[in-house]
């Protein structure tokens, strides 16, 4: 049975051996000579091993459902606070740096480009769903109001309020997405400068089993082909990753950030918890946990999945709402854009001080994670290395 495949290619200079594991991606030829080629082709899953002998193929995955990091909470009414409180959480309200300059890619629901939060920023819109760009859900407007909004009606929603282009891919729609709009997204995204580039979703397990099942497959079977194909798109976002910080080497630098994901339920059992879910689990991806006050400092999010590389305030999170005025929203995919305008502030930073590399993005946006003003006694697993602070000089 055909179905569609991603097949991810490296230059043809780049060698595989394929009992020493994949290939080294970040070595000089294959990072002066690297690009990033998608193709998605419909074959037979026996025709996968004679494409992976090929020297440039890096990876081969079926395209498989992925489904938007819903919000928990969603509300009309924001706080009355003339700075967002997860602004101020991160210290994007004292920062010197503002992302100016900066091109960050928001990869989600799309965007309503005429919210007053975006205006005079450069909004590059593309549709990897067919249903044509905007934004149906208020999701992606939500996220993108996070990372570059500007102050509107005396409320400061954004952290890093100085980017001036942003490149809105639109991946998921009213049916969800698939992997393969993922990466084409993400190719997009890098091949048109994106330095940022934002990801509140994942992979939708249930829904690729339940669409092997509609098509004949017993649901032993459908099980088993769908943990193959998650294994293999996990495999594809690392490879991914690797090409993308091996591209940055020589050209300008792009770092992915992800929601870790909703599933934990620590208000049932403190015990739980579910681990960071894909694409945001692969290798090379920076997965984000999502805080939110407590009486003690703050907390984890009762929902917020474990094992994540750092945290971000993700509850109760006022932003922009499709349509005008603002909306209140909780999730891991709140958290995410935090994250995702800090690095675009430390990237200016970089910038003005030196050349902005992915290794010096990365290094700079984890390493100046804190554990100052959390409650006392969180576990590391769930909050990675701490909250995400931008620079203050």
């Amino acid at each position: 049975m055909k179905k569609n495949y991603i097949i991810l290619r490296s230059p043809s200079a780049i060698s595989r051996d394929t009992l020493l594991g994949p290939p080294n991606l970040l070595t000089a030829e294959a990072s002066m000579s690297g690009s990033l080629s998608v193709e998605i082709e419909h074959i037979e899953r026996r025709q996968i091993p004679a494409l992976t002998e090929k020297r440039d193929v890096l990876a081969v995955a079926p395209s498989i459902p992925m489904k938007l990091i819903a919000p928990l909470e969603v509300s009309a009414a924001p706080a009355a606070e003339d700075v967002a409180w997860g602004v101020k959480a991160v210290g994007a309200d004292t920062s010197p740096f503002s992302g100016k300059d900066i091109t960050v890619a928001v990869l989600d629901t799309g965007i309503d480009a005429n919210h007053p939060a975006f205006a005079g920023v450069e909004i590059i819109e593309k549709d990897f769903t067919g249903e044509g760009n905007g934004d149906q859900h208020g999701h992606g407007t939500h996220c993108a109001g996070s990372i570059f909004g500007r102050t509107t009606e005396g409320k400061r929603i954004g952290v890093a309020t100085g980017v001036n282009k942003a490149l809105i891919g639109k991946v998921l729609g009213q049916n969800g997405g698939s992997s393969e709009s993922i990466v084409s997204a993400i190719q997009w995204a890098v091949e048109n400068g994106a330095n940022v580039i934002s990801m509140s979703l994942g992979i939708d397990f249930t829904g690729f089993v339940k669409e092997l099942e509609e098509q004949g497959f017993p649901p032993e079977l459908a099980t088993s082909r769908a943990l193959e194909g998650y294994r293999a798109n996990v495999q594809l976002f690392e490879r991914v990753a690797s090409l993308i910080r091996a591209r940055s080497a020589f050209g300008q630098a792009s770092v992915i950030i992800a929601a870790a994901g909703n599933e934990s339920q620590r208000d049932v059992d403190p015990d739980f918890e579910i681990a960071v879910s894909p694409p945001a689990v692969s290798e090379g991806i920076i997965s984000v946990a999502a805080l939110g006050q407590g009486a003690q400092g703050l907390t984890v999010a009762f929902f917020s999945n474990t094992g994540a590389n750092i945290s971000g305030p993700g509850v109760n999170i006022t932003s922009a709402k499709r349509g005008g005025g603002f909306q209140v929203m909780s999730g891991t995919s709140m958290a995410t854009p935090h994250v995702a305008g800090v690095a675009a502030l430390w990237a200016e930073q970089i910038k003005s001080v030196g050349i902005l590399s992915p290794l010096s993005l990365a290094g700079r946006l984890v390493g100046s994670a804190t554990l100052q003003g959390l409650q006392p006694g969180l576990d590391p697993f769930d909050i990675g290395i701490g909250l995400a602070r931008a620079p203050q000089a």
